[in-house]
This record gives C-alpha cells, sequence and structure tokens, in this order.
C-alpha cells in the first residue's frame, strides 16, 4: 500500500472500544464473533485468541444468559483483545457483564423492555466509560414498523435506529455507534447512507448473514466496498457461515483493495496462462498457507512470465517473474537473483520472510527516532 487512499472519510465522534479508538481518525477496526458455545470458556477464549491472532481489532461475543455472563468473566480475564457482549432481552445479562469488564455492549435497546431497564444499562456503562453498539437488523425490526412497512426497507431500518438513538440520547449518552444491516446489499448499503447524514457517531458496517465463504466474501465486498468509497464506516464485520479467522482475513483484504488498511502480506498474482514458467497457482496456494502468519503490511508480486512479470516485480516489495531459462526475483523494486523452479517455493517463502524482518526494523527505527524527536 504505497500510495494512500484517495477515500475522504465521513468524520464522525470518536469512541474508545478498549483500547481501540473508533471513529474520528482512527483506522477502521475489523472486528469478528465467536461461535463457540459462550459457557465453554476454553473453547472460547482459543477462539478470541484466534481471531486476534489473524489481526481483529475487537471481539464479540453472544451472552444470551446468566450462565454465560458468569463465563463471560473468566473470559474477559484471559483475553488480551476488547470484547463486545452481544446482549438481548435481560438487562440484568447487561448490567452483569459491564461489572465484569466488558469493552461495549451491543444491544437493541428496544428489545430490552421498559425504558426504566434500559436507563439502568445507560448508566452502568456511564460509570465504568463503556460505549454502546446500537444493532438493527432487517430480520428483527419491531412489530409495529413491519405493520407500518409493506416489508423490511431502508427506511425502516434507520427509523429504528433512530428510536434506539432518541433513548439515548435523552439520558445524555453519547458513546455509541450503530449498525442497520440487512442481507441484501442495496438495502443495507440505502439504510447506512441515510443514517451516515443524521447522526455523528460511528457506523459499524455489515451485511449481515451475507452466505458462506465465496457468496458471502463477494456479498460483502461489493456492500462494504460501496460503503466504503463513500467514506462511510468506522468498523466492519464480515458475516459468513465459516470459520471467523475467515471473516477477519477477507475484512482485511477489502480494506487492502481500498488502502484503507494493511495488514499482512498484499499478494499480486497473475490468474496463470500457457504462457507460465511455474505452476502460479500452486505457488499461491502454498504461499497464502506458509506465510499467513506474518503481519507486515508489504506487496508481494507472483507472476508467471516476463510479459507483466518485471513491470509488476518492480513495485513490490518482493517479485517473483517467470522466465527462461530461470525465474527471476526482485527485492525492493530490483532484480535481484535467479532462481530454478526446482525448490523455488521454499527459496522464495525464506527471502520474504527475510524481508518482512527489514521492513520491521526499519519501521521500529523510525518509531524511535519520532519518539526521541519529541523529548
Amino acid at each position: 500500500m504505497k500510495q494512500p487512499s484517495p477515500i475522504k472519510r465521513r468524520v464522525s465522534r470518536q469512541i474508545h472500544v478498549g483500547n481501540v479508538p473508533v471513529g474520528g481518525d482512527a483506522p477502521i477496526a475489523v472486528q469478528s464473533m465467536t461461535n463457540t458455545e459462550t459457557c465453554d470458556v476454553d473453547a472460547t477464549v482459543a477462539q478470541v485468541n484466534a481471531i486476534s491472532a489473524a489481526g481483529a481489532d475487537i471481539v464479540r461475543v453472544s451472552v444470551p444468559s446468566m450462565e454465560a455472563a458468569e463465563a463471560f468473566r473468566d473470559i474477559r480475564a484471559r483475553a488480551d483483545v476488547p470484547l463486545i457482549a452481544d446482549i438481548h432481552f435481560d438487562h440484568k445479562i447487561a448490567l452483569k457483564v459491564a461489572e465484569y469488564g466488558v469493552d461495549c455492549l451491543r444491544i437493541n435497546p428496544g428489545n430490552i423492555g421498559r425504558e426504566e431497564k434500559v436507563k439502568e444499562v445507560i448508566a452502568a456503562c456511564q460509570d465504568r466509560g463503556i460505549p454502546i453498539r446500537i444493532g438493527v437488523n432487517a430480520g428483527s425490526l419491531g412489530k409495529d414498523l413491519l405493520r407500518k412497512y409493506p416489508e423490511p426497507n431502508a427506511e425502516a431500518l434507520v427509523e429504528s435506529a433512530m428510536r434506539n438513538i432518541e433513548m439515548l440520547d435523552r439520558h445524555d449518552f453519547q458513546d455509541f455507534k450503530v449498525s442497520v444491516k440487512a442481507s441484501e446489499v442495496f438495502m443495507a448499503v440505502e439504510a447506512y447512507q441515510k443514517l451516515a447524514q443524521q447522526i455523528e457517531q460511528p457506523l459499524h458496517l455489515g451485511i449481515t448473514e451475507a452466505g458462506g465463504t465465496r457468496g458471502g466474501t463477494v456479498k460483502s465486498a461489493v456492500g462494504l466496498g460501496m460503503l466504503l468509497m463513500q467514506g462511510i464506516g468506522d468498523t466492519i464485520r464480515v458475516s459468513l457461515a465459516a470459520d471467523p479467522v475467515e471473516e477477519v482475513k477477507v475484512g482485511f483484504e477489502i480494506l487492502k483493495s481500498l488502502k484503507l488498511r494493511a495488514n499482512g502480506i498484499n499478494f499480486i498474482a497473475c490468474p496463470s496462462c500457457s504462457r507460465q514458467n511455474f505452476d502460479v497457482i500452486s505457488t499461491m496456494n502454498t504461499l497464502e498457507s506458509r506465510l499467513d502468519d506474518i503481519r507486515t503490511p508489504m506487496d508481494v508480486a507472483v507472476i508467471g512470465c516476463i510479459v507483466n512479470g518485471p513491470g509488476e516485480a518492480r513495485e513490490a516489495d518482493v517479485g517473483l517473474t517467470g522466465a527462461t531459462p530461470s525465474n527471476l526475483i526482485y527485492i525492493g523494486g530490483e532484480p535481484d537473483h535467479k532462481v530454478s523452479n526446482q525448490d523455488f517455493v521454499d527459496h522464495l517463502e525464506s527471502v520474504i520472510r527475510e524481508r518482512a524482518e527489514i521492513i520491521e526494523a526499519k519501521r521500529a527505527e523510525r518509531e524511535a527516532n519520532i519518539i526521541s524527536s519529541t523529548h
């Protein structure tokens, strides 16, 4: 991501979810949600850690019962990443996890019950500095809205959100973010566009219940991409019927493609054709699998022939160009050395890892210089 993104982001009020700033000039945060049984503390902590290791800034955990709230206390104690508790209907669960150190509450004030109950939750959040996410979903709109509108639509989503926002406003609570999710892309996009013009708070983006890995990835990339291109969005979650770690990976790929966030390797690879001098597809599958642990932002080009290879390799941190009789490896945009097809993937992996270490060392040196210059 050598050039900055041309996208001008919507200016929003900044809140903090634990130590993660959301909104304002903060980077767009990527989050996911556990799908383990929350009362299984070991399994949930393991998944929280896996999601965090993939680069997620925030992890959401469903807390449907008081038993789950007690389990959440142990999960919170064992997790380093900020945690959001997802709570519906019972305000006492919200009060309990607030006591146990939750970093944010995801609630729908409308389904908590009487406003007095919501007021208790708001007071607990005010006392402890806990933000709230108002979560509106096309699949769970109130009965009165479903009577007013013939079917779920953007207007209904925004009206539901504004009702909940007005409830928080009445109690002078402004540290919240809002989502208006739908599984239908155009409905979700329109709802977020309308809401972005009415409030100053951060917006959490998502195309809810988007589908499996392939379909959900495409649907999320289209919907979130449309909004992000307009500068709308402060946090995102890609909702997939898949391992939550995949949600994080796809989320970062969307942000990387728009130059809004960097996390790990940005691969540039050709689709392969009869001109290729090595098996591009198997090479990419192997590299993506082996290098999944690298968090250093860097570009790696893997091009099978000399038509586009040199041009792409010169723009990358590490580049491989297929050629006869030997393939050519570029480092830092310059031709560096040749490599044959035999065991070249192992060699290329080591070159990429060495380059990542150099980039990290330079980044650390720059940061140290900045710190020393301020003292």
